[in-house]
C-alpha cells in the first residue's frame, strides 16, 4: 500500500480553526500539504469574528515544520474568498485541494424560523461551498488537477427535527457535487462528499459525553485525506464517525409504466407498493439516465421499439 502524501500540494481548508477543520487542516499539512486555514472565528450561530482560532493553527502546522498562512473571510463573501485565493496564489501559486467545511447552525422547527436564518445557514454551507470551489475551479483547470471535497450531514441526507436550514443545505451537496464531478472530470477534477458525524461545537449540546470521546474529529479525518488524494476516488459520499466509513448511495426501483386511461392517481394510489418495491433497484448514472429509462419503459409497454 502507497503512502498517502501531499508533498508540493497547496490545500484550502474552510472553517479550519476548530473541530473537523483544524482537523483536517492539520492532517494534511502532517503529509505535506502547505495549507491555508480559512476561519472567521466566528461562533456556531454565526455571530462574532475573530482571527485567533485560525493562527492558532497555523502556529501549530508551522510548529511541526509545515508552512500555512491563515485567512479569515467569510466563505458566503464572493469578494473575501477571491482575495483569499489571489493570497494562496501569490504565495505558492497553485491550489490543489478545496475542502469546503464552514458552517453554522440556526436550529429551529420551520414553524418558528425566520427566512433570513433559513438563507443565512443556506449561504454559508452551501453558496460559501459554490464560492471557494468556483473561485479555485479555473485554476484546477488549468493545472489539469484538483480536488474538491463538499461537506454534507445525516441531516441532510435523512433529515433531523428542527434542522429544515441546515439540512436543505447540506442536501444541497449531492446536487452540487454530481455536476461538478461531470463537468471536473475531463481536467482531473475530482469531487466528493463527506457526510461526518463529530463531536464538535457544532453538535456538543446533542450527543451523550461518552459517544463525543469516541466521535472525536479526527476519527473522519483519515477518510477525508482519501477522498483529497492523487488516487482519490470522485462522485462518492462518503460517511464517517468514530473511525467507521461507509459510503451513501442514491437508487431508484424500477418502478411500473401506466399507459393511457390507466394513468390516473387511484392507479398510482393502488400500484404504490409496486412504485416503491426495491427489487433490481439501480443507480441512474445521470439525469438523463432517469429520462432514457422511463422513456425505454413507455416503449416497451406500447410494444414500440425505440433507439436510445
Amino acid at each position: 500500500m502507497t503512502d498517502i502524501k501531499f508533498d508540493g500540494r497547496v490545500a484550502i481548508v474552510t472553517g479550519a480553526g476548530v473541530g473537523l477543520g483544524r482537523s483536517h487542516a492539520l492532517g494534511l499539512a502532517a503529509r505535506g500539504a502547505k495549507v491555508v486555514v480559512n476561519d472567521l472565528g466566528v461562533g456556531r450561530d454565526g455571530a462574532g469574528a475573530s482571527s485567533e482560532a485560525a493562527e492558532a493553527v497555523v502556529a501549530e502546522i508551522k510548529a511541526m515544520g509545515g508552512e500555512a498562512m491563515a485567512h479569515g473571510c467569510d466563505v458566503s463573501d464572493e469578494n473575501g474568498v477571491k482575495d483569499m485565493v489571489a493570497q494562496a496564489m501569490d504565495a505558492w501559486g497553485r491550489i490543489d485541494i478545496v475542502v469546503n467545511n464552514a458552517g453554522i447552525l440556526l436550529d429551529k422547527t420551520f414553524a418558528k424560523m425566520e427566512m433570513a436564518d433559513f438563507r443565512k445557514v443556506v449561504d454559508v454551507h452551501l453558496i460559501g461551498s459554490a464560492n471557494v470551489t468556483h473561485a479555485c475551479w479555473p485554476i484546477m483547470r488549468a493545472q489539469k488537477y484538483g480536488r474538491v471535497v463538499l461537506t454534507s450531514s445525516a441531516s441532510g441526507l435523512y433529515g433531523n427535527f428542527g434542522q429544515s436550514n441546515y439540512g436543505a443545505a447540506k442536501a444541497a451537496m449531492l446536487g452540487l457535487m454530481n455536476v461538478l464531478h461531470m463537468e471536473g472530470a475531463r481536467d482531473n477534477i475530482r469531487v466528493n462528499t463527506l457526510a461526518p458525524t463529530a463531536a464538535t461545537r457544532m453538535t456538543e449540546d446533542l450527543l451523550p459525553v461518552e459517544a463525543q470521546k469516541l466521535l472525536a474529529p479526527e476519527t473522519i479525518t483519515p477518510g477525508l485525506l482519501y477522498l483529497v488524494s492523487e488516487d482519490g476516488p470522485s462522485q462518492v459520499i462518503l460517511g464517517a464517525g468514530a473511525g467507521s466509513f461507509a459510503e451513501t448511495r442514491v437508487y431508484e426501483t424500477q418502478g411500473i409504466t401506466l399507459l393511457d386511461d390507466d394513468n390516473t392517481p387511484e392507479t398510482v394510489a393502488a400500484r404504490f407498493a409496486d412504485i416503491r418495491n426495491p427489487d433490481n433497484q439501480e443507480q441512474l448514472p445521470d439525469a438523463f439516465g432517469q429520462t432514457r429509462k422511463f422513456a425505454l419503459s413507455a416503449a416497451k409497454a406500447r410494444g414500440l421499439k425505440l433507439d436510445w
